[in-house]
């Protein structure tokens, strides 16, 4: 584990030897791994994508970034005439 991060939680923090310890690693071929195999990254992705909490936000963020491009880089218009 990272010293850092290990270094900044309280010495009264009830599971600070459970966090050192770490990731599990298990062997390529172990009975774990071969009855419950790593998923891959994509599908790991699609499984947690209904609990986005901020629904909207990247449209959001273009809609704005469009809105600073249009107006406020534009030298043709004055501080006073940007919405």
């Amino acid at each position: 584990m990272n010293t850092t991060y290990s270094n900044a939680l309280p010495s009264s923090f009830r599971y600070k030897n459970v966090l050192e310890k770490g990731k599990p690693v298990h062997d390529k071929y172990d009975s774990f791994s071969l009855k419950h195999p790593a998923m891959d990254l994509s599908r790991r992705a699609k499984i947690f994508s209904p609990f986005d909490a901020l629904k909207g936000f990247d449209d959001e963020l273009v809609k704005t970034q469009a809105d600073v491009t249009d107006n406020y880089l534009d030298d043709t218009i004055s501080i006073d005439e940007a919405p």
